[in-house]
């Protein structure tokens, strides 16, 4: 009997449409032809895109736009097509929890935990890592031996990593990461972009990683500006 071909269900994740934004603060500001402010924009599911920007441009006002925690823009933000000012709040603890994660540049870590507290802590809200699954990442960005340590007390390189890790160790289909590497040598930079790369692979989706002007040496999908 010949074996029919059952065709696999191509996975998808949410798009994130940028329509017309242009932040309040920075309406006065000259903006190039090629950023992204009052200009419109499509983030396909699972790209990998590198977003330049001098500083003063608004790559946090980007971070925290798109997570849901400033609305002082005009023009809209859409996922899914749907705009996120209509979303709810139920609708945001799912998204946050389950399709968007975040590094911003303060980092935001529990200071009095330590890195196996605030990584367990994140973790421990939507499970997809075990704790030795979790204690091998802090290893492989060199952190093994803050594994019981303070966050507070780290330098702010490493405070860095501890962060990219909490954002890594939770579902998403979007991870958006702000100047995550400013505090980095090159070697420690590289060994992060790969366990993000690795990691954005395995779940499919795609990620958002700002900058001043440095590649990284990495081949992005696309390269937006501000």
């Amino acid at each position: 009997m010949e074996r029919l071909l059952v065709s696999q269900p191509k996975i998808t994740h949410m798009t994130i449409e940028f329509a017309q934004v242009m932040p309040h603060p920075l309406r006065e500001i000259a903006h190039g032809e090629k950023s992204i402010w009052g200009n419109s924009f499509r983030l396909e599911s699972g790209q990998k895109v590198l977003l330049n920007a001098a500083s003063g441009k608004g790559k946090s006002t980007f971070t925290f736009s798109i997570f849901g925690l400033r609305n002082d823009y005009d023009g809209k933000i859409l996922f899914d097509g749907k705009e996120i000012s209509s979303l709810s709040l139920d609708e945001w603890t799912l998204i946050r929890q389950k399709k968007l994660a975040v590094v911003f540049q303060d980092l935001q870590l529990f200071p009095n935990f330590t890195v196996r507290e605030n990584l367990l802590l994140k973790s421990e809200l939507q499970p997809i890592f075990t704790e030795e699954e979790i204690r091998q990442f802090v290893i492989r960005l060199g952190l093994e031996s803050k594994w019981n340590q303070a966050c507070g007390i780290l330098s702010m390189g490493q405070q860095q990593r501890i962060a990219i890790i909490r954002a890594l160790v939770q579902p998403f289909e979007w991870l958006i990461l702000d100047e995550p590497f400013s505090h980095l040598d090159e070697e420690n930079a590289q060994i992060a972009l790969q366990l993000i790369n690795e990691i954005s692979d395995n779940n499919k989706a795609g990620f958002v990683l700002t900058s001043l002007g440095e590649h990284y040496n990495f081949k992005y999908n696309n390269e937006l500006y501000l």
